[in-house]
């Protein structure tokens, strides 16, 4: 009897563990899923041209297969795991994540059983170490377009893209010839058919050039796999995404006129003449679009508002870069998540220097300042992004955001740029305020603690004792030109150890802060926006 007993009450005292972990993950789930706001991506189709509004359902059909590789890359055990879920809220939770982590909280895991995310996503053998593809004899070790795998014998080897993915590319690129047969404009046509030839091959360079040189098209796609946030190993393996764009020529054309700027902005900025030697590249645009469709790694996660493409330094040093401003979706971020924030959060006093402008336009130059500083080191080490490796992105992101504001001062200054500098350092504060809601664990999201954190040792800013916020305008610029000096020194040098070191300084949410956003959410303040989204929400067939 007693021998029976024992092992019966601890089956008991596991079952009710499991009961009580698994009710924790359910109350997580509900209280997570509730700092998402829906909200629908539309423009006006009546302005499109008749073949235009044809070409749309192709593009997005073909931004649909970039999501099902983004969820390869990601998590492929995708359809497994759903079937095992029986609640709707867990099953929408994960959708949103592209997996059973929680991207907006350090990925923390939120379905019973799984344990913590792999660094190297599936992008790298389970349990493969740095050391061990160092070590080996595979050619790209750092390729943005290929995985790594072991062979039968334990052997690393790489898989290109193309060949991986050979049949969801060929029905992408099917697509894109499609749409290109009924492009109006010669340089989408160009551009799509170009891009098509690259999703079969990784080749990707002509395509990048078309797309850099459409300047009359109404529509346009940004599709591949671009960024390398997903690879947390390297910073080197690169993710399928596609945004679905059409052009806001009003608002493009008011932009025009920055880009021409750069090299006179690049002059002067805050640091040693080394490193602002190189000059940016001036050929090419600031656009404003409305998204009509986001998929794969721009749509986990938090929502990207604006792109700065393309990433490969070789063309942004000759041709330069296009920086794409979205914003419907800057709008609905801006009225359902900042204005709430700032009315919560900013000195009453200060609430009147908020406003969408300033936010369109502090966001619009962290984009264009991607093209300043400095791109290949002063000390021998290669290209920014080789000596860093997976320390790049963070702080590349905090370099466009401190920079962005640098530009945004300069500008002011000379008048070029309408507005009360006050307007965007309020702005600009309440912006760091809505982003670092998005935790440390993303590039973007380490990026605005590193800002918050030294402009706060700084006395940019003062905390009242009600908990909101109140910017010291003077000392906002003087801490912004010592951040930009910090960072492009850092990225100058390559000196990746003092960066691994200011990230685990600076780069952290301390537990004041923390309590302060806790309130946003206990008012209901949404973090994020989701999507509803597609040939349905536009109404084109």
């Amino acid at each position: 009897m007693a021998s029976c007993s024992g092992p019966q009450g601890n089956n008991d005292q596991k079952t009710t563990k499991h009961s009580s972990t698994e009710d924790s993950l359910q109350k997580y789930v509900d209280e997570r899923l509730a700092i998402y706001e829906k909200v629908k991506l539309t423009t006006n189709i009546n302005e499109l041209s008749v073949n235009d509004r044809k070409i749309l359902p192709l593009m997005i059909q073909a931004a649909k297969i970039m999501d099902e590789l983004f969820w390869k890359q990601a998590y492929p055990q995708r359809d497994s795991l759903l079937s095992t879920i029986k609640d709707e809220k867990s099953r929408e939770f994960l959708l949103i994540n592209y997996g059973p982590w929680d991207r907006l909280n350090g990925d923390k895991p939120f379905i019973s059983g799984i344990g913590p995310k792999p660094d190297g996503a599936t992008f790298y053998p389970a349990g493969m170490t740095k050391e061990e593809l160092k070590n080996s004899d595979v050619k790209d070790k750092s390729g943005q377009y290929s995985v790594i795998r072991k062979d039968d014998k334990g052997k690393l080897t790489s898989i290109p893209y193309h060949v991986l993915y050979a049949t969801e590319l060929q029905k992408a690129s099917s697509l894109l010839k499609q749409a290109a047969l009924l492009a109006d404009d010669t340089g989408l046509k160009k551009y799509l058919n170009l891009r098509a030839d690259a999703l079969l091959s990784d080749n990707y360079t002509a395509s990048d050039y078309a797309w850099l040189d459409m300047k009359t098209n109404t529509l346009d796609l940004i599709i591949g796999p671009i960024e390398n946030y997903e690879d947390k190993l390297f910073n080197a393996r690169a993710s399928y995404e596609a945004y679905v764009l059409v052009k806001d020529k009003v608002w493009s054309k008011k932009l025009a006129k920055y880009v021409n700027m750069l090299p006179q902005l690049q002059q002067g900025l805050p640091v040693d003449a080394k490193y602002k030697a190189e000059k940016p590249g001036t050929d090419s645009e600031l656009n404003a679009y409305d998204v009509v469709y986001y998929a794969g790694d721009c749509n986990a996660g938090s929502k990207t508002i604006a792109v700065n493409l393309p990433n490969d330094e070789v063309i942004q040093q000759k041709k330069g870069t296009r920086r794409s401003q979205l914003k419907n979706a800057m709008k609905a971020k801006f009225d359902k998540i900042l204005l709430p924030i700032a009315k919560e959060l900013i000195d009453k006093d200060q609430l009147q220097y908020i406003n969408f402008d300033a936010f369109f336009a502090n966001v619009m130059f962290h984009e264009v300042a991607h093209g300043l500083g400095i791109k290949k080191t002063v000390t021998g080490k290669g290209f920014v992004k080789e000596a860093l490796q997976e320390q790049y992105s963070w702080l590349e992101e905090g370099k466009a955001d401190v920079l962005g504001l640098y530009m945004v001062t300069g500008l002011l200054k000379k008048g070029e740029l309408e507005g009360d500098i006050k307007q965007f350092y309020t702005t600009y504060m309440a912006g760091i305020l809505r982003s670092v809601r998005f935790g440390a664990a993303s590039a973007h999201g380490k990026a605005n603690m590193q800002c918050f954190n030294f402009f706060k040792d700084n006395g940019a800013f003062i905390r009242n004792d009600n908990g909101t916020y109140k910017v010291d305008f003077v000392k906002f610029e003087d801490s912004m030109n010592k951040l930009s000096n910090l960072i492009i020194t850092l990225q100058g040098n390559g000196d990746k150890a003092a960066v691994e070191k200011t990230q685990r300084e600076k780069a952290v949410i301390t537990p004041e802060l923390q309590a302060d956003l806790d309130k946003l959410t206990k008012r209901g303040i949404p973090v994020d926006v989701v999507f509803e989204q597609g040939v349905d929400v536009l109404g084109v067939k």
